[in-house]
């Protein structure tokens, strides 16, 4: 009994755990080759939470999905769809005497504003019309991305402003503005799934459906908003692309679907719905900008880095069936 207590907890801790071999393994890598430490350099640090804002930003609103039981394949374009129309609008209405901070601003609102429709047609395909998860947002990659190309000219619009440099470049006391951004996000994001009843429904929808239909919940309608939440957090990350580069591109976000599944998959969430937390979210997107950094810091090919996350992805599965199993064995000892 006390064994599968045991597998249980370090089943449950394991991305923690891996996080924290991973950053000692490139700590030892670094002092015995290089001489140096990887922990305490400020500058490795600081590249590997701006590695981590993007993805995570993606993987915020894809744990919810994930949660309630659904997936959503579209957000990368929605993503890249968002930075193209934010950089196209800031060109089309600069060639006034607009300020930079107003071009700005008006430019994040066509940017989120558009990234949130493909969720709403996703919202009613999954919701509404009963079209499966996987298949819904599927279609929608394929839309987002044929308008995000078309919109773009097939190329990558590039942004001249100021403000948008310093709002993907720029440092608030040491830390880049990014990570300020995504952090209070983050936080936004936790309370909203832990503490409030927005959080507390998603979960019953991903644990059990029809028992939450039993028990009063709109799910049709709670389902419909997570996808436009899920699209929002996209748009946002498209705005922050944007800004990190001083450019638009509609496949900006393709390479990075894989790693918001990824970030919530390492985190904990189990892919059949009903469990999941922010908190493992932000562990799974580390472990990811840790690998991709730190393959990079010892020279290793960058291609190697796909290789690594898709291990990670199934380890991570396969761990969350072993618990499910641990877990019912548990059960029927009781």
């Amino acid at each position: 009994m006390w064994r599968r207590e045991l597998l249980g907890i370090l089943g449950a801790a394991w991305s923690w755990l891996f996080l924290i071999a991973l950053l000692l393994f490139f700590e030892i890598w670094a002092q015995i080759t290089y001489g140096i430490s990887f922990l305490g350099n400020t500058h490795n640090l600081r590249s590997i939470a701006v590695f981590a804002t993007i993805p995570l930003m993606l993987a915020l609103g894809q744990t919810f999905v994930i949660i309630s039981g659904g997936i959503d394949l579209s957000v990368g374009f929605i993503m890249g769809l968002a930075s193209v129309v934010l950089a196209k609008t800031m060109g089309w209405v600069g060639g006034g005497d607009i300020g930079p901070g107003l071009l700005l601003a008006v430019g994040l609102l066509a940017g989120f504003t558009v990234s949130l429709l493909p969720g709403a047609v996703n919202g009613v395909l999954i919701a509404r019309l009963g079209v499966p998860p996987f298949i819904g947002t599927l279609g929608m990659y394929g839309v987002a991305r044929g308008i995000g190309f078309l919109t773009a000219d097939a190329t990558t619009v590039p942004v001249d402003n100021s403000w948008l440099f310093e709002l993907g470049n720029g440092r608030l006391a040491g830390i880049p503005v990014p990570v300020i951004l995504v952090v209070v996000t983050t936080l936004m994001m936790h309370y909203l799934l832990s503490h409030t009843r927005f959080g507390q429904y998603t979960y019953a929808i991903g644990g059990n459906r029809q028992a939450a239909i039993r028990a009063g919940i709109k799910v049709r309608r709670h389902v419909a908003m997570i996808y436009v939440l899920a699209a929002g957090c996209a748009g946002i990350a498209g705005i922050l692309f944007a800004a990190r580069f001083s450019a638009g591109a509609p496949q900006g976000g393709e390479a990075m679907l894989l790693d918001s599944i990824a970030a919530v998959v390492i985190g904990g969430a189990s892919l059949f719905g009903g469990s999941g937390t922010i908190v493992g979210t932000v562990i799974g997107a580390l472990i990811i900008a840790v690998i991709q950094y730190g393959l990079v810091f010892i020279n290793v090919e960058p291609f190697w880095q796909f290789v690594a996350v898709g291990a990670v992805i199934i380890v991570s599965v396969l761990i969350d069936q072993s618990r499910s199993r641990l877990e019912a064995g548990t059960r029927r000892d009781r």
